[in-house]
């Protein structure tokens, strides 16, 4: 039984509006001059306590509080200017009829997900969902994924794939010796981690698996 574990930021979803709007409207609320665009972004995708921590630098003394006020401004605004990328709905649906078990690991809240996938539309598409706050670690920790695997009963992890954008989803793929697949439209960071595959579209990701299923 063969498994696709995704990312969500930047690998299903282009997220990053909303999370700079988090981000500035908590600077402003600690008395903080707005980042640009970029400055916030680069920070995403390892969880939202480090993306906190990174982008209010100033103030490490009150990280606790601004931690909580940004993560109550990005929940009352998942939706804003999110959207799925290109071709993910379809994606996600003809792997599943493909006969592949499909689960979300991201380092994003776990609160936020469900709203988020439903939104959007694609929340039928997962068999497990698991995000941050569901294990004591985040990716690249391997814990998430194993657990993503435990709820789709999947106990051999041989030929499953990690889809994703970001160091954190390559670095855990290999730490698991998952095949690994980067997103190179997201926005996350490779740090020279290495991968099986690299797409531009989740489209390629479907006639890769596809062909490789067969």
């Amino acid at each position: 039984m063969q498994a696709v574990f995704f990312d969500l930021d930047g690998t299903l979803i282009d997220s990053r509006a909303d999370f700079v709007s988090a981000i500035n409207q908590t600077r402003r609320a600690f008395g903080l001059a707005e980042l640009p665009f970029g400055q916030v972004v680069v920070h995403v995708g390892e969880g939202m306590r480090r993306l906190v921590s990174r982008t209010l630098p100033e103030i490490p003394e009150q990280l606790e509080e601004a931690a909580a006020y940004a993560q109550k401004q990005y929940g009352a605004h998942l939706l804003d200017h999110t959207t799925l990328y290109p071709g993910v709905a379809e994606a996600l649906r003809v792997l599943g009829a493909a006969g592949w078990r499909r689960a979300l690991v991201t380092n994003k809240p776990r609160e936020f997900i469900r709203p988020i996938l439903q939104g959007l539309g694609v929340l039928g598409e997962f068999e497990a969902l698991v995000g941050g706050g569901d294990t004591q670690t985040f990716k690249p920790d391997p814990a998430p994924v194993l657990l993503a695997a435990e709820r789709l009963g999947v106990r051999d992890l041989t030929g499953s794939w990690i889809v994703g954008d970001h160091f954190t989803d390559l670095e855990v793929g290999r730490r698991l010796g998952l095949r690994r697949c980067f997103c190179r439209y997201g926005f996350g960071d490779r740090r020279g981690e290495e991968y099986d595959l690299a797409v531009d579209s989740l489209a390629e990701v479907v006639e890769y698996l596809g062909a490789s299923s067969q």
